[in-house]
């Protein structure tokens, strides 16, 4: 273990300041990767000693990706270094999808020499217009000494404050300079640390005419996302007051636990039919910290009156009109909302709900158990979820997996669950995983990905995992890869909104031992290729005593069918059938899934 702040001669530096400033910020962990644009950055972390848990990654993506999971895990700022040049556009997709799920990251990047900038000098790029964007609110360069503190300052605040991505900007030669303090002169900024959470409700008068339409409603339904993880005792009090159903959004899977009879699970395109009935039929809609995107999911206007509670006013509105939107903290404006709201003695609504979930629960078990050539993709998720451990993590990657994550894992309290939501990205299952693992190394992780987003970056991890897996309590992380050998949730995509056959040069993925790989580099490797193993092979990874890769084989013919098909999709999926390659496994595997729509176990 290194030594606490090791002393050095040299005098304290810009880099030991910005180290120090992030440390009294309450920052201990930084993701990066190395390289000549920030080595005094390196160098000051060196000397912090054990004030900094630095996670050196494969690639700088991978850095923005943990650092987003970070905030997503523990609410705090998740940090993020990179040299100047190539590693600073590698953090972009990361970046980005921190913003768009609302998480607060700083990104720090190095910067060429002071006098090379604007020479054409080798690395240089105008990195101010190139995070413009994802860091919009606060992204700056720093020029002179004294302005590191304020920098810093107002970087950590700002994407706290706002739930976003801020970037700061650090030359290579700024960083060796001596740290000084602001000078007492005109011109000179002196910022101090904190940052005091303000206490977010809507007025009285707003609050009694959400519940106004809320009382009035017969038939209530609530749709809940990641604004609401901290609010699920209020959700459920609301809902039992309303006799509402809950639908989730992806990434407020975690809200409430799953086993709920009226908890109707995912809504959207990976959602549910019962999710689809509630919105279809509801008076009354109730958004609790979400932006889901599909308004094709949700009501339509004019069928049901609508209150949102959303702490962010510039979110407010946008997916459906709202008759009440509600400015406030999701939890904070639930408990003013409840003692205005009236006990609703007619629960035939709450009734029609409980039964379609307890028929949806039926249809997804049979669909899960069907056969399939080899493996049934969904069997693997409905195996894993009566033996997820109490408190676990789950992560999963974009892509067909993230369907399967959605319908058939069944979360219970005091489980987190999250993807990369709005920006939907392939890649970040497995760095989340690792990222839990760093926040929470006492509890068990699970990454459930594609072969696709495997081969792309997960891959690479995997190594990262087999450096420092011996530094958690409990070594247990497992990483489930469907290696079907296809992209396969694109694949469905143009089979099923463009009617076009699968097209091999774009779709296929090459075979890969993944199972062996973890067993060359020092992890635990299980390859499953029948039914009957899958069992077996999750009770293995559970009770392994260091990180498994589980490589299933499964079937890329298993359909992903939307909750509700629409004609245009039947439509566009016959005109696909006529010419794809696979037509008989289509035609075999989406046949049996619709006949268990209709008749469970009978197929």
């Amino acid at each position: 273990m290194r030594e606490t702040a090791r002393k050095d001669a040299m005098s304290t530096t810009v880099s030991d300041f910005l180290i120090k400033r992030l440390n009294e910020w309450g920052i201990k962990r930084i993701f990066g990767f190395p390289g000549d644009g920030i080595n005094g950055i390196i160098g000051a972390i060196d000397r912090a000693g054990d004030n900094v848990d630095y996670v050196e990654v494969r690639h700088e993506e991978m850095a923005a990706f943990m650092a987003c999971a970070h905030s997503k895990f523990t609410g705090e700022v998740g940090v993020c270094l990179a040299t100047s040049g190539p590693g600073a556009v590698h953090l972009l997709n990361g970046l980005y999808d921190a913003k768009m799920d609302h998480q607060s990251v700083v990104a720090i990047v190095g910067q060429q020499a002071r006098m090379a900038m604007g020479g054409s000098y080798q690395q240089e790029i105008d990195l101010v217009s190139l995070f413009k964007d994802v860091a919009g609110d606060y992204v700056h360069m720093a020029t002179v000494a004294p302005q590191i503190r304020q920098l810093v300052d107002r970087a950590v605040r700002i994407a706290k404050a706002e739930r976003t991505v801020t970037c700061l900007i650090i030359p290579n030669d700024l960083q060796e300079l001596a740290y000084e303090e602001p000078p007492r002169k005109h011109g000179a900024v002196f910022s101090g640390v904190g940052l005091c959470e303000p206490r977010v409700i809507p007025t009285q008068a707003d609050l009694q005419r959400a519940a106004d339409v809320l009382n009035a409603g017969k038939k209530v339904a609530m749709l809940v996302g990641a604004g609401a993880l901290g609010a699920t005792d209020e959700v459920l009090q609301v809902a039992e007051l309303l006799g509402a159903g809950i639908s989730k959004a992806l990434l407020g899977k975690a809200v409430i636990p799953d086993e709920l009879p009226y908890c109707c699970g995912s809504i959207g395109l990976l959602g549910t039919k019962p999710s689809w009935d509630m919105m279809m039929d509801c008076d009354t809609l109730l958004m609790v910290g979400s932006s889901f995107p599909y308004s094709e999911f949700l009501p339509k206007e004019g069928q049901a009156r609508g209150v949102q509670i959303e702490i962010d006013a510039k979110m407010v509105s946008i997916r459906y009109p709202m008759e009440v939107p509600l400015i406030g903290d999701s939890k904070e404006t639930l408990q003013a909302l409840v003692p205005l709201l009236h006990r609703k003695t007619d629960r035939s609504w709450r009734e029609t709900i409980e039964k379609n979930v307890e028929d949806w629960w039926k249809v997804i078990e049979a669909r899960a158990m069907n056969s399939a050539d080899p493996i049934n993709p969904e069997r693997m998720f409905w195996e894993l979820s009566p033996r997820l451990p109490d408190k676990c993590i789950l992560t999963s990657d974009s892509g067909s997996a993230a369907n399967w994550f959605a319908r058939d894992l069944k979360v219970r309290r005091g489980m987190m669950a999250t993807l990369s939501g709005n920006l939907a990205t392939m890649g970040p299952g497995v760095p989340y995983a690792l990222a839990a693992k760093f926040a929470w190394p006492d509890r068990v992780a699970i990454a459930l990905v594609g072969d696709g987003a495997m081969l792309m970056n997960g891959i690479n991890e995997l190594v990262t995992i087999a450096k420092y897996w011996k530094e958690w309590s409990d070594p247990r992380l497992i990483v489930m890869v469907l290696a079907n050998h296809d992209l396969n949730q694109v694949t469905w995509e143009q089979r099923v909104m463009e009617g076009n056959p699968k097209f091999n040069p774009s779709q296929d993925v090459p075979d890969f031992g993944f199972a062996r790989y973890a067993e060359l580099i020092g992890l635990r490797g299980i390859r499953v290729d029948k039914p009957e193993d899958i069992g077996a092979a999750w009770d293995e990874a559970l009770t392994a005593t260091r990180p498994v890769v589980i490589e299933a084989v499964t079937d890329p013919e298993v359909p992903t069918l939307p909750p509700h098909i629409s004609f245009e999709q039947a439509k566009h999926f016959a005109e696909a059938l006529f010419y794809d390659p696979a037509r008989k496994g289509m035609l075999r595997g989406a046949m049996k899934d619709m006949i268990e729509s209709f008749i469970p176990h009978r197929s």
